[in-house]
């Protein structure tokens, strides 16, 4: 794992060591003294995780990761805070300032490590839906990531084996979130992949259970794979901890617990939910729009190309029959040049309606273009497929286009050509082009009829 990472601290001792350390781990190294050369370096360059001092001339610590925070095109950096201070209250004035860690010096080189290594990976899954969601945003996607992410109560699922740890931990978070507390961490894994919850807080309290197991079997889950996990660990144990950043738990406490700490962290964790799952929902609009036709709703083209090929595979291996309907709106341009385009593309929208509507529920519709649409039929004869094809055509032809805007219903009629796939098999190219040349003599025969390709 690479990763560039910020070192900013006033004493060039503790940049030295600190740069040693990450050099180590072939970490890139970047090094400031002064939170506003560490401003300036992360608007100009790419920076995957700042180690931070607080203590520091003219802004401190707090104040620079605040700042970090605040803007779109930091915001997403992790910070860890790496200071001297080691009261509670610094800590939990770190995390809401918006750290991701906040550790006290001096600093154990193995959970150092550890910590970086996790956040680099979360910073880097984060990343990558950053670069995805800017592609939708760039292409007119709206994706709703510069709203406000929500304040309202977080979901949170508890793992305790002690009902009196249970009841302090459920009034610490009262303000923040519901939680759900359990004893059986078997019975919570089945839980958290059934419900959404956006925060699992595993108490490592268990005299005969292992916690790490369930947080290895929350992340090989699919349901529950980003789901943030905050382990609660025994003073000292750092081996653990250091396991557990290895698996992919998110964030850890050590015991006894602060409440203000466990507030702190558990709000992050939550708002980090949030803002990742907005990201995956973003990018799922995207793919699902890559493969759309905007103005019918069919799958385009793009998905018909792809798509085709694992049909003739799958057809084939299985010694299936398939076919294609290829149809095509009969003069769609003297319906544009008589009434406009705003009806031609109502009359295009209507056509897909009706297509939907006729085909069977195994059966893909797509538009491959202007007025042509293709049907892909699996698992069916050029007998039955001939059968679709006329049901269509009739549905098309027998119910006039009613246009909004009070105009005249529109008399429309489809001619349709279809091909079936050959024994041997077939490219997705030779299939498209018999059908092509079934439209075409659908076409020179006089339009608003069903021809067959030739096998």
């Amino acid at each position: 794992m690479t990763a560039r990472i910020l070192v900013v601290d006033d004493i060039p001792a503790n940049v030295k060591l600190l740069e040693a350390r990450l050099l180590a781990e072939y970490f890139d190294v970047l090094t400031a003294d002064n939170g506003y050369d560490a401003l300036a370096i992360c608007e100009r360059t790419q920076v995957d995780l700042i180690l931070l001092d607080v203590m520091m001339p003219g802004i401190d610590g707090f104040e620079v990761c605040e700042r970090l925070k605040e803007s779109p095109r930091t915001a997403h950096i992790p910070v860890v805070m790496v200071t001297a201070l080691d009261q509670p209250s610094d800590r939990v004035r770190g995390l809401k300032a918006g750290a991701d860690d906040f550790l006290t010096k001096p600093v154990n080189d193995l959970q150092l490590m550890s910590r970086v290594k996790s956040l680099v990976r979360l910073k880097t899954l984060t990343d990558e839906l950053r670069v995805r969601a800017a592609t939708a945003e760039a292409i007119g996607v709206e994706t709703g990531l510069g709203a406000a992410i929500g304040d309202e109560p977080g979901s949170v699922l508890l793992v305790d084996g002690r009902a009196s740890s249970q009841e302090r931990i459920v009034r610490a978070l009262k303000p923040i979130a519901d939680v759900t507390c359990m004893s059986d961490p078997q019975a919570a894994l089945f839980d958290a992949a059934e419900h959404p919850f956006e925060l699992v807080i595993v108490n490592a309290n268990f005299s005969d259970y292992d916690p790490l197991r369930l947080c290895s079997q929350l992340r090989s889950l699919e349901r529950t794979r980003f789901l943030p996990i905050l382990l609660i660990a025994e003073q000292g144990d750092d081996d653990m901890i250091v396991r557990a950043l290895d698996l992919g738990v998110t964030d850890y406490l050590m015991r006894p617990v602060d409440a203000n700490e466990l507030l702190a962290r558990s709000l992050t964790q939550i708002r980090r939910k949030r803002y990742n799952d907005r990201l995956r929902a973003s990018v799922k609009q995207t793919i699902e729009l890559a493969v759309t036709d905007g103005l019918t709703g069919l799958h385009n083209r793009r998905y018909l190309d792809s798509h085709l090929k694992l049909l003739i595979d799958r057809s084939v291996a299985r010694g299936r029959q398939m076919s294609i309907c290829m149809t095509d709106i009969d003069r769609f341009k003297l319906i544009n040049d008589t009434y406009g385009h705003d009806v031609g593309d109502a009359v295009l929208r209507e056509f897909a309606n009706r297509l939907r509507t006729a085909v069977r529920g195994a059966d893909l519709a797509c538009r491959y273009g202007g007025e042509e649409f293709v049907l892909l039929m699996p698992d069916t004869s050029a007998e039955t497929a001939a059968a679709v094809a006329e049901r269509l055509r009739m549905t098309i032809e027998e119910q006039p286009f009613r246009i909004s805007g009070g105009g005249a219903p529109l008399t429309v009629t489809a001619s349709i050509g279809i091909a079936s796939l050959l024994p041997q098999g077939d490219s997705p190219d030779t299939l498209l082009k018999r059908a092509d040349n079934a439209l075409y003599e659908a076409k020179r025969a006089g339009r608003n009829r069903v021809v067959a390709a030739a096998a």
